[in-house]
């Protein structure tokens, strides 16, 4: 009689112990790492190497780009305009940028009411933005310290404040550019090869 109820016992146990895994399992494909990776993207990341890229931002609306005048902001700016390129640093993992303006070294901000503002010292949070990739393939950039406010433009290319802006509108999408007569050359890939009687450094002739 003992051991039956032993038995009985053990399998109830086990059955436990098994609904308690496959609990457990479910919840872990449940697992929403959108929350993570959006932590991640607001947090700053001091130890990565900062990466640096040269280019022009595209206003959808007013057809021009971006300008950072000093403390003045627009986005009338020609393609190859000196005032239109700009050294954006790559702040951390989940891109977060600052925006500063080659001609001018003033950065590229937005103030507590929502205004672009051009500012000589970009160490703020105010100078920081989200960089979004949207479905069309045009970029947002949306304030780190303001959450859901974007730069954007009219279609004379006058900034519109902050909270007057959405992700879907298009006075916020734009385009990367590299600025008129700056290309990219690519050089050809060298590989060094390694013998007995010779250690010498070969390109590779390109076909």
């Amino acid at each position: 009689m003992y051991s039956v109820i032993s038995a009985c016992t053990c399998i109830c146990l086990h059955f436990l112990l098994m609904c308690c895994q496959l609990q457990v399992f479910v919840a872990e494909e449940n697992v929403d790492f959108r929350i993570h990776v959006e932590n991640q993207t607001r947090a700053r990341d001091d130890v990565s190497r900062k990466q640096l890229r040269l280019y022009q931002l595209y206003s959808r609306t007013s057809g021009k780009h971006i300008q950072v005048l000093g403390r003045r902001i627009s986005a009338k700016g020609e393609d190859g305009d000196k005032y239109a390129q700009l050294l954006v640093e790559t702040d951390t993992f989940g891109s977060q940028v600052r925006i500063k303006g080659k001609e001018t070294d003033f950065y590229l901000c937005m103030n507590r009411k929502g205004k672009l503002v051009g500012k000589p010292d970009g160490t703020s949070k105010e100078c920081v933005f989200i960089e979004k990739v949207l479905e069309n393939n045009y970029t947002a950039l949306m304030s780190a310290k303001y959450s859901g406010w974007y730069i954007g433009f009219t279609k004379k290319g006058r900034p519109r404040k902050g909270p007057k802006t959405r992700e879907n509108q298009q006075d916020v999408h734009f385009m990367k550019r590299s600025p008129k007569g700056i290309v990219e050359l690519q050089k050809p890939f060298k590989y060094t090869t390694v013998t007995k009687r010779t250690k010498r450094l070969r390109p590779t002739n390109p076909s």
